[in-house]
């Protein structure tokens, strides 16, 4: 049993002061506010829940850094996605296990607690099956149990390289699967996570671009009232594909022919109308937001004023995994709407904190968009929670709000002390506790992938 004592904690109810927390069974079994700490207690100055990283692709951490060389013509998403193919031709499932776990321990480190890995590299180079068709995934799961981080898998139907039922490419062949194979992989995906504890299973048909109609339905029948995520609208020119193929934009062709809920969670869905906008957040779905991504692929800026007016619930991830940070995502969502907008602290109510109002959508549409089990720091949730060092210079002197937004706007990472997942502690002043064995494995991945 670990009893947790915070000076300061970010509770369902707002901010209380000494709070002590006793840890059972990897959920808090009591709860007390006002509370002086106890001989034993592990002792933090602020206490947050963690994090839900909504929309990650783990072998991209391993190329991150290498599609920064200008080339002949402008670079954009669709010359970044060639290197991106490349990369992904090479990597084994021992070097996919191996970046996994390094993204999954950088996560853990920035305050993220789970993630919702939207997993497509699910074959072996020449583009065959495994002989045990869920290998890939399992690497993943393998990874999750390793780091500690919670999973929520989104197995990828990926059948078409264009929207019409275009044939894929010689690029794509480690994605693509047929239904009946995608069926096979989502059961056998569905034992690889069963085992570790917390985790769920989901959906994600890619892309409009990657799936017919009859694709897309096939596969939300296979998701047995789980999420079901999928790309769209991210950049202009899927946009304009999207309504030669069908008379309708991608959101509005969501909208209109699958109506969306609850379940639903669209990644990027950066181009927008204001009826898409408005209709998207009426209907319950979650937007997921990478921004880091997006601003390092030149996708452009979701329309957050007009969505979230509308009571549009939104989550962030870190997508193409280039940098990995909760509070880089946090805090470049909102840079972008101010360089979009031309003004300040675009996201929050007036007279409210950014920080905060930032912290809470992340938290309430990530728990949502990855089917978790919510709760934050009560009696009965999951052990799932960060601490941030209240020595740092950015956190000095601060209390309630003002603490989360010297975190995001001020520290990032560095703050983040420790970190718990089920009542186990997994990062201890601001490493992981298996940082150097990852990054020892992972730097052999790396050298591997380089030298071919």
């Amino acid at each position: 049993m670990t009893v947790l004592h915070a000076a300061h904690a970010l509770t369902p109810t707002g901010w209380q002061a000494d709070l002590r927390l006793t840890v059972a069974e990897g959920r808090f079994s009591e709860v007390e506010a006002g509370r002086a700490p106890e001989p034993g207690d592990v002792r933090v100055a602020v206490l947050v829940p963690g994090l839900p990283n909504l929309h990650s692709h783990a072998f991209q951490r391993g190329m991150a850094g290498l599609a920064e060389r200008r080339g002949a013509s402008a670079d954009t998403f669709w010359t970044w996605r060639e290197t991106m193919y490349r990369f992904a031709l090479r990597m084994t499932p021992d070097e996919a296990e191996a970046v996994a776990a390094q993204a999954y321990v950088e996560m853990l480190e920035s305050g993220f607690t789970r993630v919702g890995e939207f997993h497509y590299l699910h074959h072996a180079p020449d583009g065959r099956p495994y002989a045990h068709v869920a290998e890939m995934a399992e690497r993943i799961a393998a990874a999750a149990a390793l780091t500690g981080l919670r999973l929520t898998l989104l197995p990828v139907l990926y059948r078409r390289s264009n929207f019409g039922g275009a044939a894929p490419t010689e690029g794509q062949r480690r994605f693509v699967s047929d239904l009946d194979l995608f069926a096979r992989l989502v059961e056998a995906s569905r034992s690889a996570v069963a085992n570790l504890p917390g985790a769920a299973l989901g959906i994600a048909p890619h892309s409009l671009r990657a799936v017919t109609p009859e694709d897309l339905s096939a596969a939300i029948g296979l998701a047995a009232g789980g999420p079901v995520h999928i790309h769209a609208a991210e950049q202009t020119r899927e946009v304009e594909e999207c309504v030669s193929w069908s008379g309708a934009r991608p959101v509005q062709w969501l909208l209109d022919r699958v109506g969306l809920d609850a379940r639903w969670c669209l990644i990027h869905a950066t181009h927008m109308t204001p009826d898409e906008t408005a209709r998207f957040a009426a209907s319950g779905a979650v937007a997921g937001l990478c921004p880091v991504t997006e601003a390092s692929l030149g996708d452009g800026i979701f329309p957050a004023p007009g969505f979230v007016a509308a009571g549009g619930r939104y989550g962030v991830g870190t997508d193409s995994n280039v940098l990995i940070g909760a509070a880089d995502e946090l805090r470049q969502l909102e840079y972008a709407q101010r360089l979009g907008q031309r003004q300040r602290n675009v996201l929050a109510a007036p007279g409210a904190s950014t920080g905060r109002a930032l912290f809470d959508a992340a938290l309430a549409g990530g728990t949502q968009a990855l089917a978790a089990e919510s709760g934050g720091l009560a009696r009965g949730a999951p052990a799932d929670c960060v601490a941030l060092d209240g020595a740092d210079l950015a956190l000095l002197e601060r209390r309630g709000d003002a603490l989360l937004d010297g975190w995001i706007f001020a520290a990032g990472s560095r703050a983040v002390e420790g970190v718990w997942v089920a009542g186990r502690r997994v990062v201890v002043g601001g490493r992981h506790v298996a940082r150097e064995a990852v990054a020892a494995r992972y730097a052999g991945a790396l050298r591997r992938l380089m030298a071919e």
